[in-house]
């Protein structure tokens, strides 16, 4: 594909930017809500209410990578529109609900519409190969803003209107979604070839599943997620409960905490990448999640300690957010990148499900300080797991249209050039897939063995 100008790819990477955040951002304005304003809904109890906040997880697991592979054959926007309206129609079974398994039924529709990483392959097809890092930069950011805008808002919009509230929002915003997608992102004229560095390929999924180190961070982001769900089945009722603070004033407590840890995390993630220093801050950040579910557990209430505990709770959740998937890519081999992180995602999905349901199962039959013990214990085993793990090379993924077809010999040449990590080709696809040391390898070899 031709470098687009510099002006149509802005405006797709600000159009998908906010496509992707107007849906998350109805999604996790629940998170900070749900276990304080659930008892409003017949039949309810802290296990289904943990059940419903993680019942979009479940949906979002099964229909992911399919959803992904389909796209490849009738389009994104077909499968992006299916998505969105599957997300307006969860979110209005859920605003109009009475008792909690219509929340649920609402929930797990919303997750249906599974849409992530057929809008990360639109934004393959339409922007360059030169851009792609930031801009997928600027969705990841985009993702983490509205992350703290929802912590705040949530709460406020669930004090003035209800749970129910928040659904109509989602389903506005779901509608807003799809104007976006007609109005301001480009159709792709021509079927897109399948692109392994954006969806999953079937025939790598096993092989990819299997390799050790993805395996690592798979268990990384399931757990994570899984913490940060039961969490928040059990943090909102700390605050309320037992340091007395107003529920409408939760979002203004969370707010100042989010920003301020993004800015600590920034210095972090910055010695990870330019340093090179990425396992160390890894694990850093591990132990800290581990610590503070520990000292969340056994320290009496205090509302200096319990404020402190929270926002280093989300430093660490914010550095490892940051850290994880830019691991995923570095590791995952040449022309895998796709299935890597649709197992990824996949896996992150289910710690949302999982850490719901648990968190509300434990918090019924065995109060919070079970949920953060399950925390704490989650964390612990992550930083056993991680804690072997070989550094990650510093590679980044590189694609190369082929105008040749003597693949073994292009490869041969390819491997040769100093920098040069790994090298698949894909003859049905015409490209060559490379994994490079950026400090390293020399793009005018490259471009001249292939042009």
């Amino acid at each position: 594909m031709q470098s687009a100008p510099l002006p149509f790819e802005r405006r797709v990477v600000m159009s998908l930017a906010a496509l992707y955040t107007f849906r998350m951002f109805g999604l996790f304005l629940l998170l900070p809500v749900l276990a304080l304003y659930g008892t409003q809904y017949e039949h309810h109890t802290p296990f289904l209410l943990g059940v419903a906040l993680g019942a979009y997880g479940a949906s979002q697991a099964l229909l992911q990578i399919p959803f992904g592979i389909l796209s490849d054959r009738i389009g994104r926007k077909p499968i992006i529109l299916f998505g969105l309206i599957v997300f307006i129609i969860g979110s209005v079974i859920a605003a109009q609900a009475t008792s909690v398994y219509g929340l649920i039924l609402g929930r797990f529709l919303q997750g249906g519409g599974a849409i992530s990483g057929v809008v990360m392959a639109l934004l393959t097809d339409l922007t360059s190969d030169e851009s792609r890092t930031k801009a997928m930069a600027t969705i990841g950011a985009s993702i983490g803003v509205s992350f703290s805008v929802a912590m705040t808002v949530g709460p406020l919009v669930a004090n003035w209107g209800g749970v129910g509230a928040i659904f109509w929002i989602t389903a506005a915003l779901g509608v807003i979604g799809i104007f976006i997608l007609f109005a301001l992102i480009p159709s792709v004229k021509q079927a897109p070839q399948p692109k392994r560095e954006a969806l999953p390929a079937p025939e790598l999924f096993w092989k990819t599943f299997r390799n050790p180190e993805l395996l690592r961070l798979n268990v990384g982001i399931f757990a994570l997620h899984f913490v940060l769900m039961a969490n928040f089945m059990v943090l909102p009722q700390i605050l309320e409960q037992q340091l007395h603070i107003e529920r409408s004033h939760h979002g203004m407590l969370y707010f100042p905490m989010l920003v301020v840890a993004f800015a600590i995390m920034l210095p972090f993630v910055i010695i990870a990448e330019k340093r090179r220093k990425i396992k160390p801050v890894f694990l850093g950040a591990i132990g800290l999640l581990a610590l503070m579910e520990l000292l969340l557990m056994v320290a009496p209430p205090s509302l200096v300690f319990t404020i402190a505990a929270i926002f280093l709770f989300f430093v660490a959740f914010n550095v490892l957010e940051a850290t994880l998937p830019s691991m995923v890519s570095k590791i995952a081999p040449a022309g895998a990148k796709g299935t890597a992180t649709g197992i990824y995602s996949t896996s992150q999905v289910i710690g949302v499900s999982a850490g719901g349901a648990a968190g509300g199962f434990l918090l019924q039959h065995y109060g919070m300080v079970a949920v953060l013990g399950l925390g704490t214990l989650f964390t612990l085993v992550w930083l056993v797991v991680a804690w072997s793990m070989k550094p990650p090379r510093f590679l980044a993924s590189v694609l190369i249209p082929l105008r040749h077809h003597n693949g073994d010999e292009i490869a041969a040449k390819l491997r040769a050039v100093a920098g040069v990590a790994e090298v698949v080709i894909v003859e049905s696809e015409n490209t060559a897939y490379l994994k490079v040391d950026q400090q390293l390898v020399d793009r005018k070899a490259l471009n001249a063995i292939v042009g």
